[in-house]
């Protein structure tokens, strides 16, 4: 809001001093702070006229401003950033609704957020298959809990009695952050399928004349593919260094090398990441100076096993056996440009998911989950976009249309020139 001077203009002489002429200068700014619930409600009173011969009644209009839908676009994006954001169950959000005065029922907060699900599908169809074209794809799982499914394991495990019970049991929520050059594509994907077979099934969506991607995770078998070929796995080197932390004080000598050697290459890489080098000058950079402390690291943990120096089956020796195996898929940021070093970044993109998991506990069935996967993805998206996400969200709904003939043009870093 500008506040301009009552008596003041400028060209006037200085009320102060008299001599001089006042002129414009930037404005100063003040903020003022208020608080209000999530929803909020305006009230329109309807003058109503009857007429007493025919008993015809006469609603007096709303106003234009008062729009044609009792919730709003703004409204319904809102519900979704608590809900898929903040993480704030639907029953929690209706009491705090009620708290506020404006009392919103967890079922038709349901409602609303399926009504936006399908304004912006089409634009997470769009999303998922521009992510199989990434070139880097950071890849991890965390535990879901889905109430159908809850139902359908006591169901299997009756059956089977005391014995195994048949088909699986397991219930996930995979992470798919997919990078093409500056663009940034997150994805959530929720189910009895774990990041692996996700990560197949995008990957079927891959124009096959493309290079293989860079696939960063950790060593878990859940996040292989029933064909590596496919692509150039990382494994994360800070898992790596995480099997010796935990066990640094049982063998504080052995550890000590092998933490030293290791942490050296992260500060390495954090160099170059502090100098914005290029993927082919950031990887001169780590052969010339990481290679050397790796090869010397992997020869010392080599005469560790050869001499008999650790024991095989400790603790020590599972962690130095962890390094050596996948050793080549560990330093692929020694060979290949680009190539990450931990999986750090896909961690942190679950974490909106188990915000979700650990307020809200699980989702009611395989549908709800499917929407909270589609919003969620597209939340995240845009905000790794740098964009507004309520306004975003907002300007999806208001061009549902075009957003389903062309969703292309409204993806997070371009729907500014479709009109957004």
């Amino acid at each position: 809001m500008a506040c301009c001077h009552d008596e003041l203009t400028v060209g006037e002489r200085c009320p102060r001093c008299g001599r001089g002429k006042l002129y414009e200068l930037p404005s100063g700014v003040e903020i003022r702070l208020d608080g209000q619930a999530l929803l909020t409600a305006l009230r329109y009173e309807q003058e109503k006229l009857r007429c007493s011969a025919c008993g015809a009644i006469f609603t007096a209009p709303l106003p234009p401003e008062a729009g044609e839908e009792k919730y709003s676009a703004r409204a319904r994006a809102v519900l979704a950033l608590s809900r898929y954001y903040l993480g704030l169950p639907f029953y929690r959000l209706e009491g705090f609704q009620a708290l506020a005065g404006v009392p919103v029922s967890d079922a038709t907060q349901w409602d609303q957020i399926e009504r936006l699900a399908n304004d912006v599908y089409p634009l997470y169809n769009c999303l998922y298959t521009l992510a199989a074209q990434s070139d880097l794809i950071y890849q991890d799982d965390t535990r879901m809990r889905l109430l159908d499914l809850l139902l359908e394991n006591a169901r299997l495990r009756a059956q089977a009695g005391e014995g195994t019970p048949e088909g699986r049991l397991g219930m996930y929520t995979t992470g798919l952050v997919c990078i093409q050059g500056e663009r940034w594509i997150v994805l959530y994907l929720s189910g009895r399928s774990h990041a692996g077979e996700n990560l197949s099934a995008l990957l079927d969506h891959r124009d096959p004349g493309l290079d293989k991607p860079l696939v960063m995770s950790d060593a878990l078998s859940a996040n292989e593919l029933a064909d590596e070929e496919l692509i150039q796995r990382c494994y994360c080197l800070a898992h790596g260094f995480r099997q010796f932390k935990d066990i640094e004080c049982s063998f504080p000598e052995e550890c000590e090398r092998v933490l030293h050697d290791l942490g050296a290459v992260f500060k390495h890489e954090a160099r170059a990441q502090a100098e914005g080098l290029s993927g082919e000058a950031r990887l001169e950079y780590h052969q010339r100076y990481s290679e050397p402390i790796l090869t010397a690291l992997k020869s010392w943990l080599e005469k560790q096993q050869t001499d008999r120096r650790i024991e095989p089956n400790s603790s020590l020796g599972k962690a130095c056996q962890y390094l050596l195996k996948r050793w080549e898929a560990l330093t692929r940021f020694l060979q290949v440009p680009d190539a990450p070093l931990e999986s750090n970044t896909v961690e942190r993109a679950l974490k909106l998911m188990i915000r979700q998991r650990r307020n809200s506990l699980f989702f009611a069935n395989t549908y709800s989950a499917r929407i909270g996967s589609v919003l969620t993805s597209v939340i995240a998206t845009a905000a790794e976009a740098g964009v507004n996400v309520l306004d975003y969200l907002v300007a999806l709904q208001d061009n549902a249309a075009t957003v389903m003939a062309n969703p292309e043009r409204w993806l997070p870093w371009n729907y500014a020139q479709a009109g957004g």
